[in-house]
């Protein structure tokens, strides 16, 4: 399962996310992505995965989807930070793609 909130702030966004990205719900977490991102405009955006307990090869795509330049992630644990930055290493790893 995966909680998917967003706090829409003056000049940040905050996409919390909770639980598993993994399959479905990486797609449903990717639908919602899409929906949100012509609404942010300029906002700062923050990627909350402090509630994450796991993420499989498709929610890691969808999270490297989701990060642009500028973009602050939220990680408090050893586990959330090894998600982070293997998100992060996998993004420099690939070829530039447009979130």
């Amino acid at each position: 399962m995966l909680r998917i909130s967003i706090q829409n702030n003056p000049d940040t966004a905050i996409l919390k996310l909770e639980g598993k990205v993994v399959g479905p719900w990486a797609k449903e977490l990717n639908r919602v992505w899409s929906d949100f991102k012509p609404s942010l405009g300029t906002k700062k955006l923050c990627l909350d995965l402090c509630g994450v307990t796991f993420v499989d090869a498709i929610g890691s795509r969808t999270l490297q989807r989701i990060l642009r330049p500028g973009a602050e992630i939220l990680a408090d644990t050893p586990l959330t930070r090894h998600f982070a930055s293997e998100t992060m290493r996998r993004m420099s790893r690939n070829d530039p793609k447009e979130n």
